[in-house]
């Protein structure tokens, strides 16, 4: 019954979509060496490179072990954590390789000075960009040894086990090792009761929604082969928090995972960095891997954000004309600027705040934002009226123009208010 006109939004979409490119690759992402000809000049630039053959004195001083720390105001943490690792890791060669989100209490300026006195340690300092899962993925791919662990800088991850996590890389045992929480022998000494109850729930829901097979999809305390991490890289998410379930799921089970007890020490300095937005960010990542990431973390946050926009419009409205007894063109319109408005301060909170902008940038980003969705208005009821003239259903048309405008909306936001500088 309604498969002539889905036929006809999918056609209008297919005839749009390779016009605009900004909405292409940003709805559906993928990295540009993913795409056509970059893909062949890739190819034929690798197979132009020649190495020179790699001689013993070079082999020996090559790292084994990249350990991946990335960091938000940890000052304090830092020295010790190197400390620590240098001791565990006598007979391991390795290095490693703080990724710093241009922390305000200067981690960065305390990782150089250690950097100066031991060229094992590293520091990449990230300047406009957030987030976790983004740090790891970078500092990993910026790696040169054949392992990457990854492991928090609050000194709760139990380095000691380090050691045993490249034993079973290097045995072929597993490509895959997690410190995990959820099987027999791990401690705890620093793992409070009401986020404990909240990591098992979201254990739960990942495990039963994604068919992730490991115990401990969630845990921030893994080691993985480098090689079959450029494998997945492409496919990860940098929004979020929770790497590991990300790396697991785009695997789809073709990694061979071990997971081993650990002891989960108590934070000495700082303050942990989960928050109700974490939540967010992991049912995100969920959606998105349940859609083989089609649709990005991202775009999900930016339309949810919409959807409740939508909510703060029809309130507005209604207050207007029947306490206010307002007409109704000066109603609609008040009730189009308050949902702008909101969709704005949350997207900038939230789907953006990565990339939050501060001070003026807030008004000059809000005029913005009035801007580009006063035309997504455009292309909204545009679409819809195509749709609804070659098939007149109302329904069908209003999703198909919702659609159009929140796509807009999201590539032209990017492109133009919460752009990367």
């Amino acid at each position: 019954m309604y498969a002539r006109p889905l036929f006809v939004v999918v056609g209008i979409f297919r005839g749009i979509l390779p016009r605009f490119p900004a909405f292409r690759d940003s709805v559906w992402p993928g990295p540009p060496w993913q795409r056509g000809r970059l893909r062949l000049y890739a190819a034929l630039m690798n197979d132009a490179i020649k190495l020179a053959p790699e001689t013993s004195s070079q082999a020996a001083s090559l790292p084994q072990l990249s350990v991946v720390v990335p960091t938000f105001n940890e000052r304090d943490n830092v020295t010790v954590l190197y400390r620590r690792l240098d001791a565990t890791l006598k007979n391991v060669s390795w290095e490693v390789i703080f990724v710093d989100d241009n922390s305000p209490d200067g981690t960065w300026d305390v990782v150089r000075a250690l950097a100066r006195k031991d060229s094992r340690v590293r520091c990449i300092r990230r300047i406009g960009r957030r987030g976790l899962s983004g740090a790891c993925i970078e500092g990993i791919l910026a790696s040169s040894a054949p392992y990457a662990a990854v492991m928090d800088a609050d000194l709760q991850h139990d380095e000691t086990q380090l050691p045993k996590m490249v034993a079973l890389l290097q045995s072929g045992e597993a490509e895959l090792v997690v410190g995990s929480r959820y099987i027999e022998g791990y401690k705890t000494e620093g793992f409070n009761k009401q986020r404990a109850g909240a990591s098992a729930f979201a254990t739960e829901i990942a495990r039963r929604s994604l068919k992730v097979e490991i115990a401990d999809p969630m845990s921030g305390f893994f080691m993985i082969r480098r090689d079959r991490f450029e494998q997945l890289a492409p496919q990860l998410s940098t929004q979020g928090f929770k790497i590991l379930l990300d790396v697991v799921a785009t695997a789809e089970g073709k990694l061979r995972a071990v997971e081993i007890p650990y002891t989960f020490g108590a934070r000495q300095h700082g303050e942990s960095k989960l928050d109700s937005m974490v939540a967010l960010d992991f049912l995100g990542l969920v959606l998105a891997k349940l859609t083989n990431d089609v649709i990005s973390l991202r775009f999900i946050l930016f339309a949810a954000v919409g959807g409740l926009g939508l909510l703060v419009h029809l309130s507005v409205l209604f207050i207007a004309l029947e306490l206010f007894k307002a007409p109704f063109p000066e109603a609609q319109a008040t009730g189009a600027i308050v949902a702008m408005t909101s969709n704005f301060i949350l997207n900038n909170f939230l789907t953006y705040r990565d990339q939050r902008l501060k001070g003026f940038g807030i008004l000059r980003g809000l005029l913005l934002f009035y801007l580009v969705c006063s035309v997504g208005l455009l292309a909204n009821v545009g679409v819809a009226f195509s749709v609804y003239d070659q098939e007149p259903i109302w329904w069908l048309a209003g999703a198909a123009g919702a659609l159009m405008g929140v796509v807009w909306n999201y590539a032209m936001s990017g492109l133009f208010v919460w752009r990367k500088r």
